[in-house]
């Protein structure tokens, strides 16, 4: 995989309406390897006007880690610290909105938040990691520590309920500083293939290939009896241990339709989806999954494990199918299941495709992350034309 170059600031929506305007930036590893949190943001960006205007702010990246080792991440920090600093002294930096997860990355955007305070700078934390479990299992400093830096923030988004609970009562964030933003993801940029009744029936995963994405349960689940093999085509795509992988397939006796492309990018991911009948992501920690958003707003039904938020805004066997993680068996039952039964995968695939329709579009999570901008920072980005931008109502 290639490392995304750094980006100019030049080459960014509204740069070229003048330099002197306000900006937010949006600090998260600025690269694919940083997975949904650098998705999310860049989708985030992706979706801003092209010239906000004197009275809304534009969203600019800051890389908070790089795409190298430990050395070249704490350059990357270190710029990203002087970079604030620029934009404090120069007056137009209107706030900071960081995207934090667990270990690392913690230490890292907690460095900028801290140095934000420091600044007097506004400053929006957004969690992505489920750090629950990471929290309860730090020493008493540590977890102090913690709650120091998300007490820092002007304002703390979470993705869904229970970590809204979690930010409250364990972290002791006051109530009225913390608020849910649910991710969105795009609309669909590519036509759907038509299933054809007796034709190919297509399933895929899309994530990083490892065993707690659930990766080797699904191989093992393939190789289960009852998959009409002549007519399936599973596609298992994300970085990782490529040949490993293809290894375990040929062991498996599944690599003759099974295949292991590497990683996607946006656009090939894109096109994977659009050809797709079933995604499965029988992971055994998530937090939102992107990947599942992004099937549902292209019509593919979807089976996922009830992990973190996902069992508060999903429901089983209505808008997905759920499996429990590690459940070999059953993974593969409710994917025979459902290659197995055209009119439960339509109904599946329609009603997750509404689902997405209502809460998960991009147009939602950019007008979510302006209201907290707006309210921490006095100024907020402004999206773009949503009837030149979107085809966010039209079912696929």
């Amino acid at each position: 995989m290639q490392e995304t170059p750094p980006l100019a600031t030049e080459s960014l929506p509204g740069a070229a309406a003048g330099r002197s305007a306000r900006f937010i930036y949006i600090a998260a590893p600025w690269t694919p390897v940083g997975g949904g949190m650098y998705k999310v943001t860049d989708y985030l960006i992706q979706s801003q006007a092209a010239h906000p205007g004197a009275d809304a702010a534009q969203l600019r990246p800051l890389d908070s880690r790089g795409g190298r080792g430990p050395g070249w991440s704490l350059w990357v920090l270190l710029t990203a610290l002087a970079r604030i600093l620029a934009g404090r002294l120069g007056g137009q930096l209107a706030g900071v909105h960081v995207n934090v997860g667990e270990r690392l990355s913690f230490v890292r955007k907690g460095s900028i938040i801290a140095w934000c305070r420091l600044l007097r700078i506004p400053v929006v934390l957004h969690q992505h990691a489920q750090m629950q479990r990471f929290y309860r299992r730090q020493p008493a400093l540590l977890q102090a520590v913690m709650r120091w830096v998300f007490g820092l923030a002007d304002a703390v988004v979470v993705i869904g309920p229970a970590a809204r609970r979690f930010v409250i009562e364990d972290l002791k964030v006051p109530a009225d500083r913390v608020e849910i933003v649910i991710n969105g993801v795009p609309a669909a940029s590519q036509p759907r293939r038509v299933r054809q009744a007796g034709g190919t029936q297509r399933v895929m995963f899309l994530g990083n290939l490892g065993p707690l994405k659930g990766v080797d349960d699904l191989m093992q689940a393939l190789a289960r009896p009852g998959f009409d093999r002549q007519r399936l085509e599973v596609t298992i795509a994300g970085g990782g241990d490529l040949a490993g992988y293809r290894a375990k397939a040929q062991e498996l006796g599944i690599a003759d339709f099974v295949r292991l492309p590497g990683w996607c990018d946006q656009a090939a991911a894109a096109r994977l989806l659009a050809d797709t009948d079933v995604l499965i992501l029988p992971s055994y920690d998530e937090v939102l999954p992107l990947v599942v958003l992004e099937a549902l707003a292209n019509g593919v039904a979807v089976i996922c494990t009830a992990v973190g938020e996902v069992p508060s805004l999903l429901s089983d066997g209505v808008d997905a199918l759920y499996v429990q993680p590690g459940d070999i068996d059953g993974i593969a039952a409710t994917l025979q299941r459902v290659l197995g039964d055209a009119k439960l995968l339509e109904t599946v695939a329609h009603n997750g495709h509404a689902l997405y329709r209502r809460q998960f579009s991009l147009q939602r999570f950019f007008a979510g992350v302006a209201r907290v901008h707006q309210r921490a920072f006095g100024i907020a980005g402004r999206p773009r034309d949503a009837g030149a931008a979107s085809t966010e109502e039209r079912a696929p």
